[in-house]
């Protein structure tokens, strides 16, 4: 993946928010005045960022933009060894920056804090990715991500080739358990929305139960989520929905259970784990000249 893509997704909202988070990320860590005491302005260091273990990168674009909020001037200079969403073994050079000693070592923690982070859930992704190879079912994210880091980890999600299942609750209305329970019924619900929004945007329904998809597809809505259903009721119910109206398994899959699961058909399966249960990417930043 190149910096385009990068740039391309934050555009808008998610760039606002990016910024923002990393506003704030270095705001929390205050002026470093352990660093200031010992260098001076002109104390030019490099810096080498060595992954510890295989990964797939995600969040090099990040790395000049945490240098740019530590020091409006960033007088330092970014060189990448390896590409964005490239699989990397350990002990890899990631990336080497040369600059002064004292903004390398200020905004050390931040850059790795982003990077392994994403690289992290980049790296899950990829191994669920791989594991639907065999057939055409898509793997999605969830909005089960960290409050204000939720487009730093959907881009990762992109990175290690998943797509977004949806950014915000405005780019898709969904009919979840408690709006149907609190609404009276799918139909209520569905007839209600289309009437409340001149342009209604796709709605999606989640569904139990089988009754439940049938009052869904009479609706005519635009995708199904069949919910914490078997592979034996999730194939059934998708063999009664018009090929119109997309599909969703969602609900525990694992990277174990993914596989079976594509083989009852599904246009998507979502899974929360990739970003809420992803660990970190081991990376270190070492000085190596001062």
């Amino acid at each position: 993946m190149t910096e385009k893509v990068f740039n391309n997704f934050f555009q808008a909202e998610a760039k606002m928010f990016l910024l923002a988070t990393i506003r704030i990320a270095l705001s929390e860590d205050g002026p470093d005045l352990t660093s200031q005491g010992l260098f001076e302005p002109e104390d030019i260091a490099t810096a080498q960022i060595i992954a510890k273990e295989d990964t797939v990168v995600a969040g090099l674009p990040l790395i000049n933009l945490i240098l740019e909020f530590a020091d409006q001037e960033n007088k330092c200079q970014v060189h990448l060894n390896v590409d964005e969403g490239e699989k990397i073994s350990t002990g890899t050079l990631i990336a080497a920056i040369q600059g002064p000693a004292a903004l390398l070592l200020k905004a050390e923690r931040v850059i790795l804090n982003f990077i392994s982070h994403m690289s992290g859930i980049a790296t899950e992704t990829r191994k669920y990715v791989q594991a639907l190879d065999h057939c055409e079912t898509i793997l999605l994210d969830t909005r089960k991500t960290l409050p204000g880091l939720r487009y730093p980890e959907k881009y990762a999600v992109l990175v290690g080739g998943a797509k977004n299942h949806r950014l915000n609750l405005v780019e898709m209305l969904m009919l979840k358990d408690n709006h149907i329970d609190r609404a009276g019924s799918i139909t209520l619900a569905v007839n209600k929305l289309r009437n409340k929004y001149e342009e209604c945007p796709p709605i999606e329904v989640e569904c139990r139960t089988q009754e439940e998809v049938d009052e869904a597809v009479a609706c005519k809505v635009d995708r199904i989520m069949l919910d914490n259903m078997t592979f034996d009721e999730a194939k059934a119910s998708i063999a009664t929905i018009p090929d119109e109206i997309e599909t969703e398994i969602s609900g525990n899959v694992t990277l174990e259970t993914i596989a079976g699961l594509a083989e009852a058909g599904p246009d998507y399966i979502s899974v929360g784990r990739i970003t809420h249960s992803a660990k970190c990417s081991d990376m270190s930043m070492k000085i190596i000249s001062m």
